[in-house]
């Protein structure tokens, strides 16, 4: 680990900015930020060993239940859980309409701002602030509840969920959701045939192993938003009589509530990571050349051997070798994680297993994966995301004047690469102090010792190091010039 961190530090220091694919050269060195902020990392770790013990520990755990308070009580009435499913029924139904018949230019058109930023986006910020609303208004499930009215017993279960199955289901929806953003080339038209197949695949997966399995273990963005609502402080009870409550706690003590139960769920948190980070580096120029200068001068033989077209197969090979490492990202991910897992294991003599602490400590990931997605996608919500004021009033484009809204003049905000970059910086390391101090709480309640709980820190602290460097490594590296990859001339 020492030699990559090294490796890693020596880079040089012209680099681009991820969000903006043009070079921009860093105020300072880049590894001057990468100490700076592993010595931050180092700090926080030392302040919370010594000030935090199992006593102080346990009020984190503190809640407050807002039941009797006017605003909690009217979020969580079933009149207006019953409008929000309503609405996200609607606006899933209009993402498919305006998709299937809007205009086809992407920017005028409401589903593609709609689904990529307002959704899948903003939303998932928002229940990182206000918890698993999803879980109430999900529109799968809601489809499924009307579909019940009309045919009793619809979504009950008909085959056992096996338990080998666990999250998997999900894990493989994450991934194709995420080629789909990467390399799907999405339009409105292809958008909206693919939110039918995924309704129809829900729908159906519910009425085989059960809604409520299903959408517990299955369902991609019903596992996703679960785990972000973790991080919320405010969670959603129930009374004796059935009746919802808000519960006011400590923001991402949620985390600590459970461990992840599967195996699978471990994959999921760690392809938060994973596909982030993938995402992040899939077109930079020291990724792509890792193909191109090392794979393909190995194979390029037999193909011109083997194919009429040597070119074409390059090129197709190329996006299969993304595909492939996209896949294997979270396995890579997760020997790694194994790794330090096994050395906290071995540094405080726990009786627990590799694959309990590795699931106990599972979830001390979430904030990192967290800030990881905000810093590569946080500027399209601040460019696209005002441009959903104007297309509400005219989802499919065809040129409706609603309230005078063809005239609305809606800007985005473009910040510039400076801010971008140190804006990145500073929550890359926020997220990673917030893991620290989570995985340190965890220790306290897994440990018999405070000594025993330092100790199985420090391969969890040298992970976070290593986390944090190469997650900066990735936001500084320059960006291909051309979208169309070539092979270089032989």
């Amino acid at each position: 680990m020492a030699a990559a961190l090294l490796a890693l530090l020596s880079l040089p220091h012209a680099v681009g900015a991820h969000s903006f694919g043009t070079v921009y050269s860093l105020p300072i060195p880049f590894w001057i930020y990468a100490y700076g902020a592993s010595a931050a990392l180092i700090v926080s770790f030392a302040l919370v060993g010594y000030f935090v013990n199992a006593g102080s520990a346990e009020k984190n755990f503190a809640t407050r239940d807002l039941s009797g308070n006017s605003l909690a009580d009217a979020w969580v009435a079933p009149r207006c859980i019953a409008l929000l499913r309503v609405l996200s029924v609607a606006g899933l139904m209009l993402t498919i309409a305006t998709g299937l018949f809007g205009a086809r230019n992407a920017f005028s058109n409401f589903s593609m701002t709609f689904f990529w930023i307002a959704f899948a986006l903003g939303f998932t910020y928002v229940t990182a602030l206000i918890g698993d609303l999803y879980a109430s208004i999900n529109p799968f499930a809601a489809l499924c509840a009307a579909g019940e009215r009309l045919y009793a017993g619809a979504f009950r279960a008909r085959v056992p969920y096996a338990q080998f199955l666990g999250y998997w289901p999900a894990v493989a929806l994450y991934f194709v959701y995420i080629w789909i953003e990467l390399f799907g080339h999405s339009q409105p038209r292809s958008l909206a045939y693919t939110l039918i197949a995924y309704t129809a695949l829900n729908l159906g997966a519910a009425a085989v192993f059960g809604k409520e399995i299903w959408f517990r273990y299955g369902e991609f963005f019903a596992v996703f938003l679960r785990v972000i609502a973790l991080m919320a402080p405010i969670e959603y009870g129930s009374t004796p009589d059935g009746r919802r409550r808000v519960i006011l706690r400590q923001p991402f003590i949620g985390l600590l509530r459970q461990p992840a139960d599967r195996s699978s769920l471990l994959v999921f948190v760690l392809f938060m990571l994973s596909s982030t980070a993938f995402d992040g580096a899939h077109e930079t120029l020291p990724w792509v050349n890792i193909f191109w200068r090392h794979v393909w001068p190995l194979i390029q033989g037999l193909v011109k051997q083997q194919s009429a077209h040597p070119y074409v197969a390059a090129v197709q090979l190329f996006y299969v070798w993304q595909w492939g490492t996209l896949a294997l990202s979270p396995f890579i991910y997760l020997v790694v994680y194994w790794i330090f897992i096994a050395l906290t294991k071995r540094v405080t003599g726990s009786a627990l297993s590799r694959r309990e602490l590795a699931l106990r400590f599972a979830f001390m990931l979430v904030p990192i994966a967290f800030v990881y997605n905000i810093t590569h996608y946080y500027t399209l919500l601040l460019t696209q995301g005002p441009s959903l004021a104007k297309l509400i009033f005219d989802p499919f484009g065809f040129g409706w004047n609603v309230f005078g809204s063809r005239e609305w003049v809606v800007a985005g905000f473009i910040p510039s690469a400076g801010a971008v970059w140190h804006t990145q910086v500073w929550l890359i390391l926020l997220g990673h102090i917030v893991s620290v101090y989570l995985s340190h709480l965890q220790a306290l309640r897994l440990f018999p010792s405070k000594a025993a709980a330092a100790r199985s820190q420090i391969p969890l602290l040298f992970l976070m190091v290593l986390f944090t460097t190469v997650g900066l490594w990735i936001l500084s590296l320059p960006i291909a010039t051309s979208q169309v990859i070539v092979p270089p001339p032989q």
